[in-house]
């Protein structure tokens, strides 16, 4: 395989800073809901998915405009240097006020708009066309492996071990240590030790380009155009890149924001219960890395995309009618299945369709629309009725509703001739 140790390289680095990251983004929401202020988590998070309104479409420009390497290198030192400060002074000031955690969170999540967009589009630049299948699983495979092991982490630092157990996938294990519980500020100072460890290992790549990209005139807009009018031409990959993100949408306000909510108030159990929640996803998630395409391979990518968006309506219908932990954690292994499956699956085919020269930016407009779908969702389950007993479940009827409409799109795209 060519450019197979630089390909290494960056599942290197993405492993190392996924698992701090993923600690951090379960940490962050558990601590708002310890203060009592999960409409406030709403709303902050509300606010920062209205930034990446307008950040997402530019990370798409810069994705397809400068060297990717160099993108990662530049991205990893800033959130990282950043993230830093902020775990310096919890450590100056005794800990953190929401102000700060806030801050902490947008700083990720803001991350992630062009993280994972270079990450797609950079290994589409340096794999052979034969292993984009390969390539999407893999990805899949290890931010799943490091989503899992931050779920680990994060059940044992958010509460920590004091009487030598843990539970691990519902089964309590015996262990020969403690740990006490950690202060988010120290957890996000693990975070930032990690950007410096994926600096250095983006920094070791030496590669060479597969995919050939040219150079293009004009200002941001003109070439935010050119991804517009690649997918106006190709009307089935818009109508199907826009559809099959209904599903990633609504598992990341899930996993997110309504999650912690709903652990604490409609089963009113605690941190780790969410954490756990989080491991049965990745495992979900890593069953479809490894899997996917193999339990598809009969039929196609849009008809297997199809199938995983109405089992993921269904098993929110099961979330929203149960107080059973188990069950729980079956929906969540079951949700982690259908997003993971369907975003290798998606992925596979727009990597087939979308030549790499527009991939960032056509990948940037998929963003916008996804985007502005959830800021739909948060505006309105920011409102206080929502906040109120376990009134979250209500949540995920609507999710439901939302899933069996882009279900019907997909039908209607996947029999369309043009």
């Amino acid at each position: 395989m060519k450019n197979l140790r630089s390909i290494l390289l960056l599942f290197g680095a993405n492993t190392v800073s996924s698992i701090a990251q993923g600690i951090s983004m379960l940490a962050i929401p558990w601590y708002f809901v310890q203060l009592g202020e999960t409409q406030l988590l709403v709303q902050i998070y509300l606010v920062i998915t209205l930034i990446t309104l307008f950040w997402g479409p530019f990370c798409g420009i810069i994705v397809d405009k400068y060297n990717r390497k160099h993108i990662f290198l530049i991205l990893v030192g800033t959130v990282g240097s950043f993230i830093a400060a902020i775990a310096a002074y919890g450590f100056y000031n005794g800990g953190l006020s929401w102000h700060f955690a806030a801050i902490a969170f947008a700083a990720t999540f803001l991350n992630y708009n062009l993280h994972y967009p270079n990450l797609y589009a950079f290994l589409q630049e340096i794999s052979e066309k034969k292993q984009y299948a390969k390539m999407t699983s893999y990805v899949e495979i290890q931010g799943q492996a490091a989503r899992m092991m931050a779920g680990a982490g994060a059940a044992m630092l958010l509460e920590g071990i004091d009487d030598g157990t843990i539970e691990i996938f519902g089964v309590i294990v015996q262990v020969p240590f403690s740990i006490p519980k950690w202060e988010l500020h120290e957890i996000l100072a693990l975070d930032a030790v990690t950007y410096l460890v994926s600096f250095i290992l983006i920094w070791m790549m030496r590669y060479q380009p597969i995919a050939e990209r040219s150079g293009e005139v004009g200002n941001l807009m003109e070439r935010f155009k050119t991804g517009f009018n690649f997918l106006k031409e190709n009307p089935k990959t818009l109508f199907f890149g826009v559809a099959s993100y209904m599903i990633f949408a609504t598992a990341l306000i899930s996993n997110m924001n309504i999650l912690p909510i709903y652990v604490n108030n409609h089963l009113h159990a605690p941190a780790n219960t969410y954490a756990m929640s989080q491991m049965f996803y990745t495992l979900g998630a890593l069953i479809s890395g490894i899997a996917i395409h193999t339990i598809f391979r009969k039929v196609s990518k849009s008809l297997a995309v199809i199938l995983l968006t109405f089992i993921t309506g269904a098993s929110y219908i099961v979330l929203a009618s149960t107080t059973i932990p188990m069950l729980f954690f079956i929906m969540s292994l079951m949700l982690g299945v259908t997003n993971s499956g369907t975003r290798i699956l998606r992925m596979t085919y727009l990597f087939t369709v979308i030549p790499n020269q527009v991939f960032g930016r056509a990948g940037s407009i998929f963003n916008v629309s996804n985007i502005l779908l959830r800021l739909m969702f948060l505006s309105i389950f920011a409102l206080p009725f929502f906040h109120l007993s376990n009134n979250i479940i209500y949540t995920f009827w609507i999710f439901t509703v939302f899933i069996i409409l882009a279900g019907v799109v997909l039908i209607w795209n996947d029999r369309r001739k043009v």
